[in-house]
């Protein structure tokens, strides 16, 4: 009769029960003895429980960042004729960064000055000439009206012309100038990049929203930049984001750090994260392996639970599947469960925990 093939698990397995046992083979030298040595635990991979309001960590990778840093652009179109700042040079606040040329809004000035004087005019004399009857009450409502529209043109101009000057809004440094004399710039093109140097340095890190919704306001952080060698540094979370990125789905978690003077804004920077369990997690449920359950149905599963080195099928309450995690109930804090390996285990059998990358590196 055809045998059925084993399954892929097992396969899989049973290298590492041949390996457990080349040391007995190497010892009886291809003979039997008399008396066979004693079998070898078998060996399985666990994993540890954390209880369900254990704290963990969160780790990702950003940008420092001066938490005032402003792009300042005009208002209006014209041809840049004056640039007086360089990138890394100081400015202080009202410092005149950038020029266009006025020449049209001058000119659109003077008009509507122009327009202004004569409606002042013509309300002038039709209030002269209502009041001894000769227009009516909706030619002098009109001319009313028309002072009025020419005074927000007037003022309108005279904003715009205010905006033909670029300043600094803040003292502190140039991080970039975007563009040069000579060129034609847009309303709300970036003509300089400038951050307020007495603002703090901040760590803007993005994570998955199911990590940044661990991460709370007050949490600590050890920030890594590699170009300060690997030196830890300590930072504090001061704000989490409330919306995901429409791209990448991550949520920007703002970490303050420390004044450091040999910091620049746009060096990266890792940093790790001491957060709460995953909300997910919530319900008295921890998370473990999901390769760790035997048997799962409704809201029991069986898991096998290392007993000073003796497997002990245990029954958990089962929360469902979470990714590649599973949530349960019913084990203590810092108990080990076993994953790779549980499927080949049987309830009180010896088994040892290995290193699977160990193991990987030895063959």
């Amino acid at each position: 009769m055809r045998r059925s093939p084993q399954p892929l698990l097992q396969r899989a397995w049973r290298p590492l029960v041949f390996a457990a046992a080349l040391p007995l083979l190497a010892s009886c030298g291809g003979k039997a003895k008399e008396a066979e040595a004693p079998a070898l635990p078998t060996p399985v991979e666990a994993a540890r429980v954390a209880a369900p309001n254990a704290a963990g960590t969160v780790s990702g990778t950003g940008t420092l960042e001066r938490r005032r840093e402003m792009a300042l652009s005009f208002r209006i179109a014209g041809v840049l004729t004056r640039m007086t700042v360089e990138a890394g040079d100081s400015v202080r606040a009202g410092q005149v960064i950038a020029t266009i040329d006025p020449a049209n809004l001058d000119a659109r000035q003077q008009q509507t000055s122009a327009d202004l004087e004569r409606a002042r005019r013509d309300v002038e004399r039709d209030k002269a000439l209502f009041e001894k009857g000769y227009v009516s009450r909706q030619r002098l409502d009109d001319r009313q009206s028309a002072l009025k529209s020419a005074q927000a043109a007037y003022s309108s101009a005279s904003f715009d012309r205010r905006w033909a000057q670029l300043v600094s809004p803040a003292s502190g440094v140039v991080l970039a100038r975007a563009v040069q004399t000579g060129e034609v710039v847009q309303p709300g093109q970036v003509v300089a990049r400038v951050a307020d140097l007495n603002s703090p340095l901040v760590l803007r890190l993005p994570l998955a929203a199911r990590d940044a919704a661990r991460v709370r306001v007050g949490d600590t952080a050890q920030v890594k930049v590699e170009d300060l060698g690997g030196q830890s540094l300590d930072g504090t979370v001061t704000r989490v984001g409330e919306a995901a990125d429409t791209r990448t789905g991550a949520v920007t978690v703002e970490i303050e750090l420390a004044g450091r003077p040999d910091l620049r804004s746009g060096q990266i920077a890792s940093a790790q994260l001491s957060v709460r369990a995953a909300a997910s997690a919530g319900n008295g449920f921890a998370r473990i392996p999901a390769e760790a359950v035997l048997e799962a149905a409704g809201a029991r599963a069986f898991v096998l639970r290392l007993d000073g080195g003796v497997a002990r099928r245990t029954a958990v309450a089962f929360g469902g599947f979470d990714g590649d995690d599973a949530l349960v109930s019913g084990l203590a804090d810092g108990a080990q469960v076993i994953t790779a390996g549980a499927g080949f285990v049987s309830d009180g059998e010896k088994v040892r925990v290995v290193d699977p990358a160990k193991l990987a590196g030895g063959r």
